[in-house]
């Protein structure tokens, strides 16, 4: 299993302000599956990404991520557990605004102690269509471009899995689904888990597995027809 949690909380605060996010997840995930998270908002959806992924820690549970305890793990630990073995693509781009598109995508590679970062950066470019604009910067690149940017970020390192928190959510339907199929056709080809919290259930029929969340917990999870 690429990730396995079993009754998994997220609490925030405290006394009177105490909330309870995740109240108790248990999810398997293998190797390789495709999986949506649905839900209304504030069901817990890009919560359990967090602590998926590592962005967050878990109040309680245990979670195995990529091979590595992340239940054990503090927060610089988890930063080095995610680097080369977990992409995010979010609904914003999060590109820094003073390098180009090579750089936003080859830098986290360089911090990694990659030696062709460069080279893998303007590789991934161009799978993602974006050959042409290797020098540019994010204020030059229309939204769309910038999301292909971002997802060119996340695959370059060729990480185990993948998550995607509603990445189409600051794009038009057209650009939307460019997206969506060069994200669907990047994991095809690198092999990657992936993990996308989406509102749309026709994106969610695509994939392997659909989980419903609901008041932070698993409210069904079934195979997608």
């Amino acid at each position: 299993m690429t990730i396995s949690a079993r009754n998994l909380t997220l609490t925030l605060g405290q006394g009177d302000g105490r909330v309870d996010i995740l109240r108790g997840i248990d999810l398997d995930v293998a190797s390789g599956e495709v999986l949506a998270l649905l839900g209304p908002s504030g069901s817990g959806k890009s919560s359990l990404m967090a602590v998926l992924s590592g962005l967050e820690r878990a109040s309680s549970g245990s979670l195995s991520v990529a091979g590595q305890d992340f239940a054990a793990l503090n927060e610089d630990a988890l930063a080095r557990a995610r680097r080369g073995r977990i992409g995010i693509v979010l609904q914003a781009f999060h590109l820094l605004p003073t390098m180009t598109a090579a750089e936003n995508v080859a830098t986290p590679m360089e911090l990694a102690g990659a030696a062709d970062a460069a080279a893998r950066a303007q590789a991934e470019l161009g799978a993602v269509g974006l050959g042409h604009r290797l020098h540019h910067y994010p204020a030059q690149l229309s939204g769309g471009e910038q999301q292909r940017v971002a997802l060119a970020r996340a695959i370059a390192p060729r990480p185990e899995l993948i998550f995607a928190d509603e990445p189409t959510g600051n794009l038009d339907v057209a650009t939307g689904h460019d997206i969506i199929e060069l994200l669907f056709a990047r994991r095809a080809e690198t092999g990657a888990t992936l993990v996308i919290i989406t509102h749309d259930p026709e994106l969610a029929a695509r994939c392997d597995r659909i989980v419903t969340l609901a008041d932070g917990l698993i409210a069904s999870d079934s195979t997608a027809q």
